[in-house]
């Protein structure tokens, strides 16, 4: 149960506990201080036009720099097959 709670997760991106709870938290704080931006806007909607979007631009390349950065860091290649 532990293993499969705290372990099973994080290897399969390629992070240790560690490693993703860092990542993992500071992204989810990034999503509530994009989350509140928006709710501002809803409210008030001259105030943080774009907070919301661009947050959402902001972890889209933070997930995409990573995962890049990854498959870098193993050697990782597009599979190929052949037909003969």
């Amino acid at each position: 149960m532990f293993k499969r709670l705290f372990v099973d997760h994080p290897r399969t991106v390629d992070e240790t506990y560690v490693e993703h709870l860092v990542f993992a938290g500071s992204f989810g704080l990034k999503m509530i201080w994009g989350g509140l931006g928006a709710v501002v806007h809803a409210l008030i909607p001259g105030l943080c036009i774009t907070a919301g979007s661009d947050m959402i631009k902001t972890l889209n390349d933070t997930i995409v720099t990573q995962r890049d950065k990854k498959r870098a860091a193993t050697g990782e290649m597009q599979s190929i097959e052949y037909i003969i």
